[in-house]
């Protein structure tokens, strides 16, 4: 009210719908979708009025955070701990690779007495001219010999694509402290900025998007109330520590 700004203005240039900004000045929280939208609310709306943000998120939650109010992810991870040691100790790592090592030195064992200490020639010519980083040369009639090398592309970047289909809160990472949508609530219809990183850290609300991984759309669990992820180039995983905006 000093600073004479409109709350249209405040809904425009913050993407939080009006009704949010008033539940929030007037403290009445149960009009907001949830504690993750509420602080998030209270960041951007504090940056946008450059008041201590942080200093409203930890009153916040001093005054009327709850214990119940913990996110979702953090029942599951115990619910995996305690189904995880309902199975019993589990094998270390290295008792697998000596067993993988001991089969490997067994059969190479075998195969050796089995061709009197001596490899084939066809089987290692086979192998050399195979091998999928060594140059294969090929003789032209002329005498010329040509050469062909095989190589694997691998991206570098991960693209990622979101449209929504209804309302739903983004918080878009490319490290913990280096956020890209910094968790903005956004309507169904609405452009989400295309996102070209080496890798992501995703928070989504709910399963209210379209999600589209170098040009694959990933399917996403419409039960989820949140969904953390991490992307690469290489794939898509869960990630239920994912860090939030």
């Amino acid at each position: 009210m000093r600073a004479r700004i409109d709350i249209s203005e405040v809904e425009e240039a913050t993407k939080i719908r009006a009704k949010y900004l008033r539940a929030i000045e007037n403290e009445e929280w149960d009009l907001l979708p949830g504690p993750i939208y509420v602080k998030s609310f209270l960041r951007t709306y504090g940056e946008y009025l450059q008041i201590d943000s942080r200093g409203l998120v930890d009153e916040y939650r001093r005054v009327y955070e709850r214990p119940s109010d913990e996110p979702q992810h953090t029942v599951s991870s115990i619910k995996r701990e305690r189904e995880r040691a309902a199975r019993g100790p589990r094998v270390p790592d290295r008792v697998w690779i000596i067993a993988v090592l001991v089969v490997a030195f067994v059969a190479l064992v075998l195969i050796t007495h089995g061709t009197g200490g001596k490899s084939p020639a066809k089987t290692n010519t086979s192998t050399r001219n195979h091998h999928p980083h060594r140059p294969v040369h090929h003789r032209h009639p002329g005498g010329v010999s040509s050469q062909t090398t095989t190589t694997t592309n691998v991206p570098s970047n991960v693209r990622v694509s979101m449209v929504p289909t209804g309302e739903i809160y983004v918080c878009a990472s490319l490290s913990p402290n280096k956020p890209l949508i910094n968790g903005l609530v956004y309507q169904a219809g609405e452009k989400i900025p295309v996102l070209t990183e080496p890798q992501l850290y995703l928070d989504l609300g709910n399963a209210s998007v379209t999600l589209t991984v170098n040009g694959k759309k990933y399917p996403l669990s419409a039960s989820a109330n949140a969904i953390g992820l991490h992307v690469t180039p290489t794939g898509v995983t869960p990630d239920t520590n994912a860090p939030t905006c």
